[in-house]
């Protein structure tokens, strides 16, 4: 098994490799116009420009939590201060590969926009193959880094050094990939929902102006919010979800009775990532336009493509590592089987929750027209709609997650869901690629209405553009599904680690409610955070931009041209601002509840703020989703289209969904796992102190 870890690297040096020759192949494309260039350059610098800021913020929280950790090792001995050592370099480099992953999709995404709008003049098939190939060069990118971390990590800690425990300091990397997401999906989603929020309400409602058009101050802060938050934030996001749910795994590999030691249950989540990132290379060759002219169809068929090989490379190695393993859970299956179905499990439940999450958010389906309709009598009444159907889409998700960790127990016992859980990220390269599409696409219209090019073009860009909202809000539900199931084997984690027996986590004992109600208050609390953040550094953005329509002439009727860098310099600010507060609740409110009250109430704190934090990001995801594109079905001719009440009310309710969709319900799933992660890494020293207020 030792010699295979050498060989699971170069699966993800071949897709750092694969994500290289797509980026080359889009950098040759056409960029068009010197209008259409001066406009992406106007986006690509204000992304660069807040990336780096927040970056600068972020580290400044990074190394003060690596002097805590440079702390917490100077007062261990022997090998347990080897590890907390260790522990503090994997924080460092989990950190550093996050926000790596964020900036490359970023990267990438606002070179391929132009690029795009100039293709769409030429037709769907060309401006199609460009969009999804600078996705996939963010997904291929996230994937490689992702495993190559974790493999890297583990083959230094087990191989090379030789750890009796390699898994520990694995903790440390999953920590800092955590929290760099956290503070990238806080500080990306304030600013993208505060730029389009008074982008929005100004330009659209107040003036009366196209979105997109080069009148409104705001709007390249606009396109600038689509890179920083869906790309640069999803990218860290679904890289710390692949990093931790692998680690998960082999943590529980290691940590089951009886095991301890380095065996093929620690090393198979590895092997399964090998595979799925191979897989994922393969799919991105299946994203072709057929005959049907369906582009959803087209995306779906890589995913469904990057699905299947994964399937077959799971059943032949379950039965190539595990077809001597003496382990049998489920009547009449063999223990390799029910690894495989186990890994089978999470791929269903991948595209269970993609079908699932279009049903609630696209426009072609009942949930998101009636919220058009009701948009007829109001805007009070398009937010009610839209809020019953946000709460409703957590039904079917929460029931299939449940039927899944069944099954996948039934299968395998917790390994069993730990496998499942790892299978879901054989689409995560796909997933990134589909969630960076939709940026890329939005802003390619933006280009082409900015450098008023030809009808058809637009068309185009629209048609593009529109599946780009339905799959941004399939793969958010992807992200939630696989950190649910990522947060039940980290609390699995946590609970073999503290071997506190059986039935330890009773609802009866008052110290685990009390942290259960703590942890289920603690997603409410961190939401208000960001919607009142984005609230806020939205009214800075109207307040300038009404200033400039005031002010400065001749910008309504194309005479006089808006200060676009105020605008973008403000919600910057604004957004990183916002970012640390939320960022540090995440951090510091397990170890206050497990100082505090120990182990136990820790313990009730990680399964309130799973149970919660599900519920939310569902409700507030699916639910923003419904509204956006419950305006856009409106604006294509139906409900009395573009200028009605009804699209006024519609726009309103789209107002209230976008710090929904964009910034706290995204911003739930790395909250999860930080606040798991922290209590793994401090298991050790809340269970010696054994809680403060206990007597």
């Amino acid at each position: 098994m030792d010699a295979l870890l050498f060989l699971i690297p170069l699966a993800a040096i071949a897709a750092l490799g694969a994500s290289y020759s797509l980026a080359q192949g889009i950098l040759k494309a056409e960029t068009g116009s010197p209008r259409m260039v001066e406009i992406a350059d106007a986006i690509r610098q204000g992304a660069a420009a807040y990336m780096n800021r927040q970056y600068r913020t972020i580290t400044i929280v990074a190394v003060i939590i690596t002097l805590l950790f440079v702390a917490v090792a100077l007062f261990q001995t022997g090998e347990l201060a080897t590890q907390w050592w260790w522990t503090t370099v994997g924080f460092v480099f989990g950190a550093l590969f996050s926000a790596i992953s964020g900036y490359v999709g970023m990267g990438i995404a606002v070179r391929t926009n132009v690029r795009v709008a100039h293709a769409a003049g030429s037709g769907l098939v060309g401006a199609l193959k460009l969009a999804f190939n600078g996705g996939a060069v963010a997904g291929l990118s996230v994937a490689g880094l992702a495993l190559l971390g974790v493999s890297a990590f583990f083959l230094l800690f087990h191989v090379i050094f030789g750890f009796a425990n390699p898994v520990e300091p694995l903790v440390g990397f999953a920590f800092g990939a955590s929290l760099i997401s956290l503070f990238a999906r806080v500080g990306g989603g304030i600013y993208t929902k505060a730029a389009d929020v008074g982008a929005d309400l100004v330009g659209k409602v107040e003036a009366g102006i196209p979105e997109d058009d080069p009148r409104n101050p705001a709007v390249i802060a606009d396109n600038v919010g689509d890179n920083v938050g869906d790309c640069a934030g999803m990218g860290a996001d679904l890289f710390e979800t692949y990093a931790v749910t692998a680690i998960g795994a082999i943590f529980l590999g290691f940590l089951l009775p009886d095991v301890h030691v380095v065996s093929a249950l620690v090393i198979f989540p590895l092997v399964l990532g090998a595979i799925a990132i191979l897989a994922s290379i393969a799919g991105v060759r299946f994203v072709t336009l057929g005959p049907d002219g369906n582009i959803m169809n087209a995306l779906y068929r890589g995913v469904f493509a990057s699905a299947g090989i994964s399937i077959v490379g799971f059943l032949i190695a379950s039965w190539l590592v595990f077809r001597t393993f003496d382990w049998t859970l489920a009547p009449g299956v063999d223990g390799w089987f029910g690894i495989f179905l186990s890994s089978v499990v999470g791929i269903g439940v991948t595209i269970g929750i993609m079908y699932i999450t279009e049903y609630y958010t696209s426009t072609r389906y009942a949930p998101v027209r009636r919220v058009a309709k009701a948009s007829e009598t109001g805007a009070a009444t398009n937010i009610i709609s839209g809020m019953a159907v946000g709460m409703f889409s957590t039904a079917y998700p929460v029931l299939l997650l449940v039927l899944a960790a069944f099954l996948a127990f039934s299968f395998a016992g917790l390994y069993g869901i730990a496998i499942a859980a790892v299978a879901m990220l054989s689409v995560t390269g796909m997933v990134v690629a589909m969630d960076t599409y939709g940026p890329i696409t939005d802003n390619a219209g933006g280009i082409a209405e900015m450098a008023d090019l030809p009808p058809e073009v637009r068309r185009h860009t629209d048609a593009l553009d529109a599946v780009g909202n339905t799959t941004k809000a399939v793969t958010k539900g992807y992200a939630i599904g696989s950190a649910a199931l990522a947060a039940l084997v980290l609390f699995a984690d946590y609970a073999e680690r503290l071997d506190l027996g059986e039935g330890a986590f009773r609802l009866n004992d008052p110290i685990v409610l009390i942290g259960l109600l703590i942890g289920a208050m603690l997603p409410f609390l961190f939401s208000a955070f960001l919607m009142e953040a984005v609230g806020r550094a939205a009214g800075a953005v109207i307040e300038e931009v009404r200033r400039q329509f005031r002010e400065i002439p001749g910008i309504m009727e194309g005479t006089g041209k808006p200060d676009y860098g105020k605008a973008v310099d403000i919600v910057t600010a604004a957004a990183l601002r916002e970012l640390v507060t939320p960022g540090l609740l995440a951090v510091v409110a397990p170890l206050l509840v497990g100082f505090l009250f120990g182990p136990l109430a820790l313990g009730g704190l990680l399964i309130g703020v799973i149970a919660s934090g599900l519920m939310m990001a569902l409700m507030m995801s699916n639910g923003g989703g419904a509204w956006d594109n419950a305006k856009k079905f409106i604006e294509d001719g139906n409900h009395g289209g573009k200028g009605s009440d009804a699209h006024a009310a519609s726009v309103v309710g789209d107002t209230v969904g976008d710090p929904y969709k964009d910034t706290a319900g995204p911003s739930i799933n790395p909250l999860i796992k930080v606040i798991n992660t922290v209590a793994l890494i401090f298991a050790g020293f809340i269970a010696s102190v054994g809680g403060i207020l206990i007597f």
